[in-house]
């Protein structure tokens, strides 16, 4: 039976790097927030976890109080407040900083909870693992009750949520509203990250391994258990790339349904004299670090090599170069 494409009406879009610059994923959020404005205007809303707090210290959030002004005031009535803006990108889409700290204390009911209904096991979880699980949770209930506060029954909606550090999230969703469609996306998995940064071979043996025997090894049952049953329970799961899919079917045992090639809008590129102008001062910063590292003068025309990312010294590839 053939597939009937369906555009939904209002779309979340909810990563711990919305407004909040960690790795890579925040590239690839922000810059496809541009096309996926253009589609569907201020029906797309993004939400990231307050870490900021205060407005004015986060360089990409601009506060605007008069959007969905009478629900944000019922909801910051609750535990879970809220502070609606933009993102300062290209497209400005809207977004909703989530501040899940008052429900931290609320933790052990939380996962209680989550374990009963799913079995997500959680009792070895660290800050690393309590934190992310916190906002995905948090991030569910903020659009549950978005949804119910200002949409009709009838409006088709997706929300969408990347890694397993929101895919507490989609537990939320599938138990309190599960008319709202979910998607799951993975850009790596939590088991292959660790197998590659532990010096393991990956790919090439990846079918002799199991995913929560590796993860017993490594001490990651709690990040391994939310991963599996994110994307066991969301409604569509996707991933990166087709060696990141071979990934997701062994160490979360199911199959993607899409593979969506990671890219980005290259806008944030300057362009012209003004990338001439950046580059300079770019190369001029890089070798004045370099002269203070290595105690030497170094020449304009010095060839400069570089890379850059999380310090991963395997997974990145930082020992090869």
């Amino acid at each position: 039976m053939a597939s009937i494409e369906q555009t939904p009406d209002f779309v979340f879009e909810t990563s711990w790097e919305v407004c909040n610059k960690v790795g890579g994923i925040h590239t690839v959020v922000s810059t496809k927030a541009q096309t996926l404005k253009a589609k569907f205007g201020d029906n797309l809303v993004m939400l990231g976890p307050d870490i900021w707090h205060n407005a004015e210290d986060n360089p990409e959030f601009i506060e605007d109080k008069t959007l969905f002004s009478d629900w944000a005031r019922v909801i910051n009535r609750t535990d879970t407040r809220v502070r609606i803006g933009r993102w300062k990108i290209i497209g400005e889409p809207i977004v909703i900083l989530v501040d899940y700290s008052q429900n931290i204390s609320k933790k052990d009911k939380i996962f209680a909870e989550f374990w009963e209904t799913y079995k997500l096991d959680s009792i070895s979880g660290d800050w690393g693992y309590i934190e992310p699980v916190i906002f995905g949770y948090s991030a569910g209930k903020v659009i549950e009750s978005f949804c119910q506060y200002n949409l009709k029954p009838e409006n088709r909606v997706v929300a969408h949520f990347h890694e397993w550090m929101t895919g507490a999230g989609i537990l939320y969703i599938e138990k309190y509203a599960p008319e709202i469609a979910t998607v799951f996306t993975t850009h790596a998995t939590a088991i292959g990250r660790s197998i590659a940064g532990n010096g393991q071979p990956l790919y090439g043996p990846i079918n002799s391994y199991d995913g929560d025997t590796k993860a017993r090894e490594f001490n990651m049952v709690a990040k391994q258990s939310c991963e599996k049953l994110s994307a066991l329970n969301a409604d569509a799961y996707t991933t990166v790339s087709e060696i990141t899919a071979i990934e997701c079917k062994q160490f979360t045992y199911r199959n993607v349904d899409v593979v969506t090639p990671n890219g980005f809008e290259d806008d944030f590129v300057p362009k012209g004299s003004v990338y001439n102008t950046k580059r300079a001062a770019a190369r001029k910063t890089m070798l004045n670090v370099a002269s203070k590292l290595f105690g030497e003068q170094f020449s304009d025309d010095t060839v400069i090599l570089g890379t850059s990312g999380r310090y991963e010294y395997r997974n990145k590839g930082i020992d090869v170069f």
